[in-house]
């Protein structure tokens, strides 16, 4: 069986909204419309794009992309109080946290669903998501030149991708790809431009898993950032000086 054959992509290409920045008119607030509240350059929002477009609920969550550099002043006040994102507003209410949400919009809406049934791939899945947020944070290190963090990132993707047969972190597409791919795919465009280091050589598994997730239209429509531009906003907030 093809390894394509485990992806039941139900998204579709839509028009992308404007950004709204501080000079926007706040959109009609629990109205019955379901809002992500998103950034489309946000690696946190983008993992509940990616599962909303893959489950085909383009029509059911209608994206609210903000400026997170001139933000409006109604997210804060008449929105989410934290003014992060990702937000989804939902049955009367607003709620935050991108792992939460993914979870959240797996189980409360239709489409294929990306949570594993098998009870060890629901372990493995587990054992994923407890680890995620240091991932993240230690991406962010990396992002600083501190020796030696990229090679502990790459040896525990490329260790997870040969546990279970298959393209993805669970075999088939999941909710655990999702969790990992926007931070991967920073960490990649990253150290390539800064460092002139390519995270899959001599990583077949890893190679091929990125290769596989590109050839996904839920994750490729959410690819919205240009990569010189993310290199150059990381490298100021970091205080990169090369």
């Amino acid at each position: 069986m093809p390894f394509l054959s485990l992806v039941c992509d139900f998204s579709t290409v839509e028009l992308l909204p404007p950004t709204l920045d501080a000079t926007a008119e706040q959109p009609p607030l629990f109205d019955g419309t379901t809002r992500l509240y998103t950034a489309y350059t946000c690696p946190f929002a983008q993992r509940v794009w990616i599962t909303r477009n893959y489950k085909g609920l383009q029509e059911e969550i209608k994206l609210v992309p903000l400026n997170l550099l001139n933000k409006p002043a109604w997210y804060k006040e008449n929105v989410y109080p934290t003014s992060k994102v990702p937000a989804l507003e939902h049955n009367g209410k607003v709620m935050g946290e991108s792992l939460d949400l993914i979870k959240y919009v797996d189980s409360n809406f239709e489409g294929p669903s990306l949570y594993p049934n098998d009870p060890d791939k629901k372990k493995f899945f587990e054992e994923l998501l407890s680890y995620v947020d240091t991932f993240v944070g230690t991406v962010f290190s990396s992002f600083k030149g501190e020796p030696g963090k990229e090679m502990l990132l790459l040896i525990y993707i490329d260790d997870a991708l040969k546990k279970i047969d298959g393209p993805f972190l669970l075999g088939e597409f999941s909710l655990a790809d999702i969790a990992y791919i926007p931070f991967v795919e920073r960490f990649q465009i990253y150290l390539s431009e800064v460092f002139k280091y390519d995270i899959t050589a001599g990583r077949p598994k890893l190679a091929a898993w990125i290769e596989d997730l590109n050839k996904i239209e839920a994750y490729k429509q959410t690819k919205k950032f240009d990569p010189k531009e993310m290199v150059g906003m990381y490298k100021k907030i970091f205080s990169v000086p090369y």
